[in-house]
């Protein structure tokens, strides 16, 4: 029998954490409160509008600073990130990725810029990321292993890297995930395009595979209104990764010579100028998400058929999206619920579809995703803004 949750006393509860009654509530807003006038109009009075400027290399500096990450390469957004790093260590035509089924479209569509095949993978009800346990079972079963590189039988092509999602801003088990990479001789990469200032064991995501991705769209944690990021640890990574994103063009004061297939996805230094400003109040940001979902978590911890997700044990989350989830005898609740929060403006959301049922992807190898399955059918993401966790100093 289907079962329905009060979906007045949900609007409630909403109204009362966002502390917003009778205004419409968006999921998720940027807050510019900083310098971001002062260091754009810098831009505007020097004329350094484009691709070179001294804040885009201020701006890689600070990212790199802040996630202890040795370098930082600012591109225009997280999915050339993601492709460029696709590419970088060496993904090719008719070579198959691993990602979870459960993610946003954007981590599958890097994969087939590359003429590679996304490959979905279940996801961990702790975590909301891949299940490294489950993995590493289905691998066992679905690999052989050739020339230091791992072969789906099924369809004899090579699986040459994982994308490990850090969804909602919660880091995935990133320690078991990089033992899966190396027993599989996969190249990791981190998809922390969410998850700016969220840390696995005291230590920033985006350090363990051998680059990461961020993204800074206006509904991140920190915004250059389009925008995004490589980070590695490895210089030789770094190097490639900005002669690539500036086209491949070899330093000349006037020849036009490019050494191979470059892109043109440098960040401009007007945008750079804005994410300056913005991570300069990146702490004052994570604390007023992370005071806002402690008051969500008081709010739900008694309602009975939904669940407030909370970080893993292990690790530090920057709540970038809360969200909410509904026991399974609850599900049919779900858009209910939704079209009840949206009729008084509250602006909440269901996960995004799961990438094998999309029409592009739907002929893609996966695992069992019962897990994911049942995750997409109970989600609800409810309003995170920074400036609903408290007053913009």
């Amino acid at each position: 029998m289907n079962r329905n949750l009060d979906a007045n006393h949900i609007v409630k509860l909403l109204k009362h954490g966002t502390n917003q009654p009778g205004e419409v509530i968006p999921l998720h807003e940027p807050s510019l409160t900083g310098k971001e006038w002062q260091y754009v109009k810098d831009c505007l009075d020097k004329g350094w509008v484009s691709s070179v400027g001294e804040y885009v290399n201020l701006f890689e500096k600070k990212l790199a600073q802040y996630t202890g990450a040795r370098h930082a390469i600012a591109v225009v957004n997280g999915t050339a990130a993601l492709h460029l790093g696709l590419k970088i260590v060496g993904v090719e035509y008719g070579d198959e990725v691993l990602l979870p089924a459960l993610t946003f479209v954007a981590t599958a569509n890097a994969v087939h810029y590359c003429g590679a095949v996304p490959h979905f993978i279940d996801s961990d009800m702790d975590t909301l990321g891949i299940d490294p346990k489950k993995l590493d079972d289905y691998l066992k079963e679905i690999t052989v292993q050739k020339n230091g590189c791992s072969y789906n039988k099924k369809t004899m092509r090579p699986i040459k890297a994982l994308i490990a999602v850090h969804t909602f801003g919660h880091p995935a088990d990133l320690d078991s995930i990089h033992t899966v990479c190396n027993k599989y001789h996969l190249d990791l990469i981190e998809d922390a395009a969410e998850a700016l200032g969220s840390y696995y064991k005291q230590k920033h995501t985006g350090n363990w595979g051998k680059l990461s991705v961020l993204s800074f769209n206006g509904n991140k944690i920190i915004t250059t209104g389009g925008g995004g990021a490589i980070l590695t640890n490895d210089t030789g990574v770094a190097e490639i990764a900005k002669h690539v994103s500036t086209t491949a063009k070899i330093r000349h004061r006037w020849e036009f010579i490019h050494d191979q297939i470059g892109y043109n996805y440098r960040l401009p230094n007007i945008n750079a100028a804005l994410g300056c400003a913005q991570i300069e109040q990146i702490d004052q940001f994570i604390n007023k998400k992370r005071s806002l979902a402690e008051k969500y978590r008081q709010l739900f911890k008694n309602v009975t058929g939904i669940t407030f997700f909370r970080e893993p044990a292990y690790a530090r989350s920057n709540y970038w999206l809360n969200t909410l989830i509904l026991d399974e005898k609850y599900t049919a609740s779900r858009d209910s619920l939704l079209e009840a929060t949206h009729e008084q403006g509250i602006l909440t959301r269901p996960v995004w579809t799961l990438m094998n049922k999309l029409d592009m992807f739907q002929n893609c190898p996966h695992m069992d995703l019962s897990i994911a399955e049942s995750l997409e059918q109970r989600m609800i993401n409810i309003p995170s803004s920074s400036k609903l966790g408290g007053e913009d100093g």
